[in-house]
Order: structure tokens, then C-alpha cells, then sequence
């Protein structure tokens, strides 16, 4: 069970998904983590803790954007790295992020099969990481 947000509005994005975020607590207390875009360059601060402590006034002034997503996490699968907070990025062959709240059960064949076909690295345990690395390679066919 995870927390999971998205908002585009026509104004910074920031302090309504910390928001969010805050009232999705109950979702995940293991790790928090928010990301914005602007100007063609993505924006994340995650790490493990709530939401209130992974979220500092620095941190917030750096995220910013009219775009974001947010994610509360409760670990059901990897393990409780910070590494493994989400959202998830990935910049080849183009930069994209992920925030995802389930399991998938072919992670590590997935993973494998990453490796081999496009020399991709899996950093982490999480199932998620290997979603973000698959979805690339589903839109170059």
C-alpha cells in the first residue's frame, strides 16, 4: 500500500503535493519523495522518513514546476533503502519518472532481460524501478 498524487495546475505545484501528501500519510510511512517539472528539467527530493521530515523549506524551494507527482511509501516488495523511495527517474533515452503502488511478479526476469537487450542497470529491489526502465523500451518499437 502506497500514497500516490499528481497535479498540473497553471502555478507552482509544490506545497499542494506536500499537502497531499501529508493526508495520504496513513498510505506509507516509510519514505516520501516529490518530483516537478519546469523548463524541460525535472526536480526530486525523496528519502526515507514522513513526510514532515523528508520535506525541509530548502527542499521545497527547489521544487519547482506546474507539474509534479508525489508518493508516500509502504514497503511490500525491495527493501527500505532510501535508494528505493520513489518517485523514480530515469533520463535515457529520454527523462521520465514514475511513482507506482503495486507488484510486479516478473521483476527480476524483467530486470534480466533489461541487461541484455540494452545494457540497462537496475540500482535497486524495487519491481518499480524495472517498470520505469521497461516503459522506454515499450515505446522505441
Amino acid at each position: 500500500m502506497c500514497g500516490i498524487v499528481g497535479i498540473v495546475s497553471t502555478s507552482n505545484v509544490n506545497q499542494s503535493l506536500y499537502d497531499a501528501l501529508t493526508v495520504l500519510q496513513h498510505r506509507g510511512q516509510d519514505a516520501a519523495g516529490i518530483v516537478t517539472f519546469q523548463d524541460e528539467r525535472f526536480y526530486l527530493r525523496k528519502d526515507n522518513g514522513l513526510v514532515r521530515d523528508v520535506f525541509h523549506t530548502r527542499h521545497m524551494r527547489r521544487l519547482v514546476g506546474n507539474v509534479g507527482i508525489g508518493h508516500v511509501r509502504y514497503p511490500t516488495a525491495g527493501s527500505s533503502s532510501s535508494a528505493e523511495a520513489q518517485p523514480f527517474y530515469v533520463n535515457s533515452p529520454y527523462g521520465i519518472t514514475l511513482a507506482h503502488n503495486g507488484n510486479l511478479t516478473n521483476a527480476d526476469d524483467l530486470s534480466e532481460d533489461l541487461f541484455r537487450t540494452d545494457l540497462r542497470h537496475i540500482n535497486t529491489n524495487s519491481d518499480s524501478e524495472v517498470l520505469l526502465n521497461v516503459l522506454p523500451m515499450s515505446c522505441k518499437n
